[in-house]
């Protein structure tokens, strides 16, 4: 007998057959996860949201430099190029994606007071 039909004979042995990855399976197999639907913002949140959404849209179209102040106190001056319900991207000497949650409070670049 030659050393590869050893081997082979040895190999399909070791190797499961279907009927056992069936069984094994049956085994694994969990009941599945439910759905859950993504959490929504209360309704009375949503006059706030209209009246942001209302705001960074008239920042877009005008190109209104902006200054954007961080949490923790940075500063990112640019132009706001798109938004969208967690983040904002922002150009100005690089292009820079912020996200909202980050975000101290934003101001026009050059208005009196600041």
């Amino acid at each position: 007998m030659s050393s590869r039909a050893v081997l082979s004979s040895a190999s399909n042995e070791m190797r499961p057959r279907y009927g056992q990855l069936q069984a094994r399976a049956a085994r694994i197999s969990t009941a599945p996860l439910p759905f859950r639907f993504p959490a929504r913002p209360p309704e009375d949140e949503a006059p706030l949201r209209n009246a942001e959404l209302f705001y960074l849209q008239k920042q877009i179209q005008a190109q209104t430099p902006m200054v954007i102040v961080l949490e923790d106190g940075e500063h990112v001056e640019g132009c706001i190029e798109w938004y969208d319900r967690h983040t904002l991207k922002v150009r100005g000497r690089t292009r820079t994606l912020v996200y909202k949650a980050a975000i101290k409070y934003m101001y026009k670049l050059g208005d009196p007071g600041q």
